[in-house]
């Protein structure tokens, strides 16, 4: 059964209803994971700082789903000594002055009396953008500025998907936003593309790579060499810029 490895995203909720803990033996480690059944086509592995997960079909029995980690144990193994060895990211505050990423540059938070409206560049300069939270209350702000920066994420994914599915001959695909724990995007022939909001963080060239990434899955719904191959094609760069979204996901800001 084919599997798919998927990029980690800081976050954490309790076990749902369809979650089971479990155990397997990686050469003299014992390891927990979690096994997850869900309508999917793959054997998913996500590791973060939950440890490992494991996403499978229906019909995939306990001994596939095992005989896939144990094939991938070693990078089972070195994915997750890497998350116990790093940072969680800070809570961010809220606060008139803050600053957070967006696309990579610094964005200046400031907060003003009103009807729970976000007003870009409001009191900017040429340096440095200024997005403007008028709020009601205080305790309103983490909601209008994610609804803020989720508009500004829903435009600029629309123009690059729009630019590397003219360039692999293909329609742009529906596109929606996910606020997913574990991935960055995922792809479906049926529903489409849906890419993470909190990629409005990052540099552009690391959006790039993630929607180049769920495009090569409308040819290849695998990560096999073939599907490597597209993604050289639409963005030859993608090996530095997956080590590098794999560095950022640590500093992603959360609040």
């Amino acid at each position: 059964m084919p599997w798919q490895a998927e990029l980690p995203l800081a976050g954490e909720k309790p076990l749902a209803a369809d979650e089971t803990p479990r155990t397997i033996a990686l050469g003299d480690r014992i390891v927990p994971y979690v096994l997850r059944r869900a309508r999917r086509r793959t054997i998913g592995l996500t590791i973060d700082h939950r440890g490992l997960r494991v996403g499978a079909p229906p019909r995939a029995s306990l001994r596939e789903v095992e005989s896939l980690i144990l094939r991938h144990g070693d990078w089972v193994a070195q994915k997750l000594d890497e998350w116990r060895t790093r940072r969680r990211p800070e809570v961010l505050k809220i606060v008139d002055g803050v600053r957070l990423p967006l696309l990579g540059e610094s964005l200046e938070i400031r907060l003003a009396l009103g009807n729970n409206l976000a007003l870009w560049n409001e009191h900017g300069n040429a340096t440095l953008p200024v997005l403007t939270l008028c709020l009601r209350s205080p305790t309103h702000a983490s909601r209008v500025l994610e609804k803020a920066l989720r508009g500004k994420a829903l435009q600029l994914f629309a123009e690059r998907l729009k630019h590397y599915a003219d360039r692999l001959g293909l329609a742009a695909p529906p596109l929606s936003l996910s606020a997913a724990r574990t991935r960055w995007g995922s792809c479906s022939s049926k529903t489409g593309i849906r890419l993470n909001w909190r990629l409005v963080h990052f540099a552009p060239h690391v959006v790039d790579y993630v929607v180049a990434h769920e495009l090569a899955h409308l040819r290849e719904m695998n990560h096999s060499p073939r599907f490597w191959a597209v993604v050289g094609q639409l963005y030859p760069d993608y090996r530095a810029t997956r080590d590098e979204l794999k560095s950022l996901a640590a500093h992603c800001p959360q609040w």
